[in-house]
């Protein structure tokens, strides 16, 4: 198992988490934080969140991805081209952010956040093909590990980075302009990595452009034969029910985060606090449990790991109706943080294993990213609805969690008549596993 984890490709995968969770505090914590202490509506903030709708569409030109080597960035191959070009443009946006004024300019800053969440969903489809590629499908086990990696490399990308803008703010001249600027300065780490450190993935021969093929043949081998193959191997009812569990699984999950930090502020909690708790403590808690949450999969089965991560998650939004109803109690609230990150942490490991092994390692950026973007339709779109719903609710923070606690109960229900069927059709990946040590 130690030899396992010494794999240089987790730590790769690690990193990479890392840069996907950043862009969700330039575009989430702070940006809501900013928002909210210039006195914008609670309406408005979760609209302004709705800029994450890219990552929900994003499947649409994940296939470009699959088919052409970004400009420039060639040489780095089809892959580790893209992250890198998309990082670049990412520190641009992040340092433009503060050269505009939110609340005088509240249109201009959401097309600049929507600039983000584009670059940053490009990216990820770019870093989910990186990692199915990275590991042989039927390696499980790794898979496993790899999606603990990832889970906990996002979650240092969002939880560690992201405390570091609520530690600093109060103490700086600037103020959330000046977080901005220290911001951008991340992503040079991230694109020194791309360019020194991360390995070639060896799970296939990277594609040439094809730039002789005529149109339509082009469209119909990067749109066409991915999304054939997904219904082919799953057949129309098993495919059509498996994006219906996906949209579904992280709903109640999504309404809650789009509102975390509106809610602390309202509560009563200082920037310093949910600095402390919301990211620091969330972050190191998360880490250790999508760890601890690897190790079940892999021993019991990513089916079983995702029954119990969504009871798991349904069961803590309570706890943040309890806590809406204590008050602002910071040992209720590192409470709170510790059972969120460890049903975070299950669910989201299982999940993405779940959707990794779905996935044909011929179309990997494109499958991967309609399944992701599926799931991120439910945490981005759907939820960019939940600062109207508090204030339709009349600011019942109490209510309102115990309504998205409720909302994952339809995907645990068609989980249970999907896991029949992917084990009759998928044996080796979701058949009936019995405990065994993991591989060293």
């Amino acid at each position: 198992m130690l030899l396992a984890w010494k794999d240089r490709r987790l730590g790769t995968i690690f990193v990479l988490g890392m840069a996907s969770g950043f862009p969700w505090v330039l575009i989430g914590s702070a940006m809501s934080a900013w928002l909210q202490e210039l006195g914008v509506s609670r309406t408005a903030i979760g609209f302004i969140g709705g800029v994450a709708v890219a990552y929900a569409l994003n499947f649409l030109w994940a296939p470009l991805l699959d088919r052409f080597r970004p400009w420039l960035f060639g040489r780095l191959g089809l892959r580790r081209g893209w992250i890198l070009l998309t990082q670049c443009l990412l520190a641009l946006l992040t340092f433009s952010v503060s050269l505009i004024h939110p609340a005088e300019q509240l249109q201009l800053i959401g097309a600049v956040l929507l600039g983000i969440a584009i670059a940053s969903a490009t990216q990820d489809i770019a870093i989910d093909a990186y990692r199915v590629e990275l590991i042989p499908r039927e390696d499980q086990a790794r898979i496993s590990y790899g999606a603990a990696m990832a889970t906990s490399g996002w979650w240092t990308g969002y939880g560690l980075l992201g405390a570091l803008p609520f530690w600093l703010v109060d103490d700086l001249d600037g103020g959330w302009t000046t977080v901005y600027q220290g911001l951008s300065l991340v992503w040079l780490g991230f694109i020194a990595f791309i360019l020194l450190l991360a390995p070639m993935p060896q799970a296939r021969i990277e594609r040439a452009d094809d730039a002789g093929e005529p149109l339509v043949q082009r469209l119909f081998h990067v749109v066409v034969l991915p999304l054939k193959d997904f219904f082919v191997r799953n057949g129309l009812a098993l495919a059509l029910s498996l994006l219906a569990f996906v949209l579904l699984f992280k709903v109640g999950e999504a309404f809650l985060g789009r509102m975390s930090i509106v809610f602390y502020r309202e509560v009563g909690f200082t920037n310093e606090e949910i600095g402390t708790y919301s990211k620091l403590l969330n972050w190191w808690v998360t880490v250790v449990f999508a760890i601890l949450g690897s190790l079940v999969n892999a021993r019991f089965g990513i089916l079983r790991g995702l029954v119990v991560g969504g009871i798991a998650m349904a069961s803590t939004n309570l706890m943040f109706a309890w806590m809406a109803a204590v008050g602002p109690e910071t040992w209720l609230f590192a409470l709170t943080v510790i059972v969120d990150g460890f049903t975070a942490a299950l669910g989201t490991v299982a999940f993405m294993a779940f959707i990794t092994l779905l996935t044909s390692h011929s179309f990997s950026a494109t499958q991967y990213a309609l399944l992701a973007s599926i799931g991120n339709l439910g945490r981005t779109t759907l939820s960019s609805s939940s600062g109207w719903v508090v204030d339709k609710l009349g600011g019942n923070w109490e209510l309102f969690f115990v309504l998205t606690a409720m909302a994952v109960l339809p995907s645990l229900l068609l989980l249970v008549w999907l896991a029949p069927r992917l084990r009759a059709r998928y044996p080796d990946a979701f058949g009936i596993r019995r405990p065994q040590s993991p591989p060293s």
